[in-house]
């Protein structure tokens, strides 16, 4: 079985990058993208996209809006990935940052206090961009972090790692605190 031609993983280079094209977040295989009204706007940008000729203006608009939307989105789960680190959770980033269809909320009352501090972040701190609508994912990971009683501390290290700028002040990466 070893030297056969029957190889399950001959092509997985091929259905990665398919996986790839129609992947919203970041996760090969990913099922949940149109679980929620983010998700559900870049799948909508991708299917009028893939319906328009691609030397048109239009499909190069929106392939760019598709490509800056899934960056924006690799950005803002860096800089919670880089926190969670930072608070000690270097073999549990991925995993607490992971959220599914299948993800559940740990405790109801946790949610009123995961809404609280994710408004708070997105207020108080740079950790979301500024053009940045809130993602319901994140009030799974923030329900996972009052679990482990480590929300708080997140905040901490968000307001300090990602500091609320007046707008038109930038700060390169040299000026941040680690």
């Amino acid at each position: 079985p070893l030297c056969s031609n029957n190889n399950p993983y001959a092509s997985f280079g091929a259905t990665l990058a398919r996986d790839e094209e129609q992947n919203l977040w970041s996760t090969p295989h990913d099922v949940t993208h149109t679980e929620a009204d983010d998700d559900r706007v870049l799948y909508n940008m991708i299917v009028v996209r893939n319906q328009l000729d691609k030397d048109s203006e239009e499909w190069q608009k929106l392939n760019y809006d598709i490509y800056t939307l899934r960056q924006t989105r690799k950005e803002v789960r860096s800089r919670w990935k880089h926190i969670l680190e930072d608070l000690g959770f270097q073999k549990e980033a991925d995993s607490l940052l992971s959220v599914t269809k299948l993800s559940i909320i740990s405790d109801s009352q946790n949610m009123g206090k995961a809404r609280d501090i994710l408004l708070k972040l997105s207020e108080e701190t740079n950790i979301f961009p500024t053009s940045w609508e809130l993602s319901e994912r994140y009030l799974f990971v923030l329900d996972r972090l009052i679990a482990l009683d480590a929300a708080d501390e997140f905040f901490k290290m968000a307001s300090v790692v990602y500091p609320k700028r007046p707008s038109g002040e930038r700060v390169d990466d040299s000026q941040k605190t680690p």
